[in-house]
């Protein structure tokens, strides 16, 4: 039933809090698979982490583990983390301290020689093959590879282990026609399955749903918060083409190489701004050379981190998108003597002139992904090996009518700004030695 109103929420003690299917899930005494499909920040990682702690101290033996996946290590440490907040409050002294088990980024070992393990998925989970585990937790597993579960599902035959698997759909098929792992489960009689739509969640307010509405297609709300399975929405970056491309590493200024930065800035609340630095080389070809994440910026801290980014790279072009949030990082940056002659507001929602003084059709924001397609079908780009840019470029989709959405988007819409501003400059690299 919808809620009129959020509740009051503490997120560093939602147990106070729990919806009624969190409950059933949590303190659910029978070791069954389960099928968590849900809309955004709908509580299933929440959930999932309690969950693993009732399982080592209630219903598990010494020996039995519980192992923890997610996209990158980042989430797979937040799941983990929320499971030690738990286990803080509730069951402190079951918690194992001592010199060589103490709790960690990778482990939560309890008293009674359980455990709960923690890592990233990776892209084909080969880091994870030779253990054995009681439960398995896959956190967003619509978005992992088969070959992912193909490595990790012998692990629960040994001691006959089961698996949780929670996530806001990404799909039915994958482009060769196959159903993907995560809908087939979807569809198996063995999970007990909880489906959970953000309409349905009281911590989100009604004024923020009918937001998003506005801001997005009806397929991409339908998947992101309804937590509906479709077809039409399609994966606009190829994986294979993501492993090919982030290949590269964090490499120093060269002098005879011209910069660029892109940069993606948070919205209100624990919201991520991210930072990509580009270099386009004497052949002409873009590589990305840095990439940050800071959490919970001011828009003044954002500004002071392109200043910074700034004085090393000496940038030639800027490109944020001065909507929203980013309008006030913007202006910052207009006052800026360093700043203000290189800086350019790329708008998702702005549309380019044509050549004839049209307007486009497509959105700003639409050109902008699709020019980084081009550069990375043509392989004359280079993007950072990081998991956080893999799985955001891995997440972005697009509908028959040109719309394209990205489920993770902080990363990517960082890189599109930076390859614009590269893609543009056609001056010539100059160099004299």
């Amino acid at each position: 039933m919808k809620k009129e109103e959020a509740i009051i929420y503490d997120i560093n003690r939602p147990w106070l809090t729990l919806d009624d299917w969190q409950k059933k899930y949590i303190f659910d005494k029978e070791d069954t698979d389960n099928f968590l499909l849900t809309g955004r920040q709908s509580g299933k990682t929440t959930a999932m982490s309690m969950r693993a702690v009732e399982l080592c101290l209630k219903h598990y033996k010494k020996g039995e583990f519980i192992l923890i996946n997610s996209i990158t290590e980042k989430q797979a440490y937040h799941m983990l983390a929320k499971a030690l907040t738990y286990a803080k409050e509730k069951y402190y002294k079951e918690i194992h301290f001592g010199k060589d088990e103490k709790p960690t980024k990778h482990r939560l070992m309890f008293k009674n020689g359980t455990g709960i393990l923690c890592y990233a998925a990776g892209e084909e989970g080969e880091g994870l093959r030779g253990l054995t585990i009681k439960k398995l937790m896959p956190d967003e597993g619509s978005r992992m590879s088969e070959e992912y579960f193909i490595a990790v599902m012998p692990m629960l035959s040994i001691i006959k282990g089961t698996m949780d698997i929670a996530s806001t759909p990404f799909g039915k098929k994958h482009k060769d026609g196959t159903e993907k792992f995560f809908y087939k489960c979807s569809k198996n009689k063995k999970f007990k399955k909880y489906y959970v739509n953000a309409e349905d969640c009281p911590r989100h307010t009604p004024e923020f749903l009918k937001e998003m509405k506005k801001r997005m297609t009806k397929l991409a709300y339908a998947q992101e918060f309804l937590a509906e399975f479709t077809d039409k929405l399609l994966q606009l970056y190829d994986t294979d083409l993501i492993k090919e491309i982030c290949s590269g590493k964090r490499l120093k200024r060269k002098p005879w190489e011209k910069h660029y930065l892109g940069i993606d800035v948070a919205g209100f609340g624990k919201d991520e701004s991210a930072f990509s630095e580009f270099a386009k080389t004497r052949f002409k070809k873009i590589e990305q050379r840095e990439f940050i994440l800071e959490k919970n910026n001011l828009t003044t801290e954002t500004t002071k981190t392109i200043e910074r980014l700034d004085l090393i790279w000496d940038n030639k072009g800027i490109g944020l998108d001065d909507g929203g949030m980013g309008f006030g990082v913007y202006s910052e940056c207009l006052g800026k003597e360093r700043l203000k002659r290189k800086t350019e507001a790329l708008n998702n929602a702005s549309r380019q002139t044509t050549y004839d003084g049209t307007k486009s059709k497509r959105l700003l924001k639409e050109d902008m992904y699709l020019n980084l397609l081009s550069w990375m079908e043509n392989k004359e780009i280079i993007l950072l090996d990081d998991d956080e840019i893999i799985a955001s470029l891995t997440s972005v989709q697009y509908e028959e009518d040109g719309s394209i959405h990205a489920g993770y988007n902080h990363p990517v819409e960082s890189i599109i700004r930076g390859v614009w501003e590269a893609s543009k400059d056609k001056t010539l690299n100059i160099f004299i030695y």
